[in-house]
């Protein structure tokens, strides 16, 4: 990302960047929510809920659920720790990208629209639709896999099934982004309280559990082990995540001195941070809900969704563990679509500066998505949507790094960030964390590629 415009006389007269802020993205949601300046802490507090939960969703999505069954079945608890360490890169990583879209009132995709050469900027985009689609995917096979397991909707069926949300989103726009907050709340907390249930029936371990949560070096040792641990830090952080994040923490009307900037980087941040800790709960209760059922009665074997649902019921003995699985699931892939559609928006309209309608924007994004897994499910039935779920996941980790280093270079950059700039020890965990996430994911990618696990 060394390829940047060259200096201008302007730039100090625009702080910076070489042009004045375009037309906000999602413009019809730009600081329509007030926050009371002075009122007390919590209730400045509550008008920033929102934002962190619609970020959440990517770390719970279905994408995530199969690599944490097939690491609870075959490790036990083991890979607890990887869970933990995911979640508290996400939690730095989005913080940067919050304290970006409140200092610059620029999204990620508009900053690098500024700072990086049309080449650059084209690629960047490029990289980022691929992300969404690769998200997309997951979204559609887990939302088919739901209906299939609570309805016996054919698995085909229900992947052109998952076009029609597209007017759920559509109805919701038009009642304000309060609403879009509420829904994924409610579908955030549907989905806790199904796991809350399940593990009231499994039993797990609690010492097992706390002990899970230590790095131990069986994790880089053991080839099996490695390989599901790089595809839980390599797909855990979703780089449309980082877009979307930058962008609608702008839907708060904050002020424009650097002291309101600073409060409401503090109360984003804090959002953010609480609902990330929620989703390290969901991803940490699936893993453990596997390794309680699955690999304590010896079926290590188990590593897609479709094989967790049938295998519940009998391990279990509780008729309502299954149901309620797919429910959680089909929440999950519900909210994953209204998210990817806001991250496709402010991508298309931050790169470009192309403005097309939601709906639309999203049949497009959809459609792409629905095209491949149809192809799969048609052609290989439930063992090609296994494969092509792991296949989306790597495609979404070989496009993390190309928005974690801009994130990182431009949070980093004081002439563009103000007083709300990187601190050194911030700047250095960012760029180690930028050339960990590199690492890892080449890593994850060449092992997939060779079958590494």
């Amino acid at each position: 990302m060394d390829t940047v415009r060259s200096e201008t006389p302007e730039r100090s007269a625009l702080n910076g960047w070489h042009t004045l802020p375009s037309l906000p993205s999602l413009p019809e949601v730009f600081r329509s929510i007030p926050v009371p300046k002075s009122a007390t802490f919590w209730r400045r507090l509550l008008a920033f809920v929102g934002p962190g939960y619609l970020v959440a969703v990517g770390y719970m999505d279905p994408g995530n659920w199969a690599t944490d069954i097939g690491g609870g079945a075959a490790f036990a608890y083991r890979l607890l720790s990887v869970v933990l360490i995911s979640s508290l890169m996400a939690v730095f990583l989005q913080a940067l990208s919050a304290k970006l879209g409140i200092a610059t009132g620029r999204d990620l995709a508009q900053a690098c629209r500024d700072i990086y050469k049309k080449p650059v900027v084209i690629f960047l985009w490029l990289s980022a639709e691929i992300g969404i689609v690769a998200c997309d995917i997951a979204e559609v096979i887990g939302a088919a896999i739901a209906l299939n397991l609570l309805f016996h909707i054919p698995l085909a069926a229900g992947v052109i099934l998952t076009g029609l949300d597209v007017l759920l989103l559509l109805a919701l726009q038009h009642k304000g982004f309060r609403w879009i907050e509420g829904i994924v709340i409610t579908l955030i907390a549907t989905i806790m309280a199904v796991f809350c249930i399940e593990l009231f029936y499994a039993h797990p371990s609690f010492h097992a559990v706390i002990a899970g949560f230590v790095p131990h070096r069986d994790i880089v040792q053991n080839a099996g082990m490695l390989y599901i641990a790089l595809g839980i830090l390599g797909a855990t952080v979703m780089p449309h995540n980082l877009y979307l994040h930058s962008s609608v923490v702008q839907t708060r009307d904050f002020g424009e001195s650097w002291e309101d900037k600073k409060d409401a980087v503090r109360m984003a941040q804090t959002d953010s941070f609480v609902a990330l800790m929620l989703a390290l709960f969901v991803n940490a209760a699936i893993l453990i809900l596997a390794a309680a059922t699955f690999y304590r009665t010896g079926h290590h074997e188990i590593t897609g969704i479709q094989d967790a649902y049938r295998m519940l019921t009998p391990l279990l003995g509780v008729s309502l563990a299954t149901p309620l699985f797919a429910i959680g699931l089909l929440a999950s892939g519900q909210n994953s679509t209204l998210t990817g559609t806001l991250a496709g928006q402010i991508i298309l309209e931050g790169f470009l500066h192309i403005r097309i309608a939601p709906w639309l924007r999203r049949l497009i994004s959809r459609g792409l998505a629905i095209v491949p897994a149809a192809t799969a499910v048609i052609l290989y039935g439930a063992r090609g949507i296994d494969q092509l779920m792991l296949f989306s996941q790597v495609v979404l980790s070989m496009q993390l790094p190309l928005a974690v280093i801009p994130l990182i270079q431009i949070t980093g950059d004081r002439r563009r960030m103000g007083p709300l700039v990187n601190g050194r020890i911030v700047q250095i965990v960012g760029v180690l964390l930028a050339v960990l996430i590199v690492v890892l994911n080449a890593w994850l990618i060449v092992t997939s590629l060779h079958g590494g696990h």
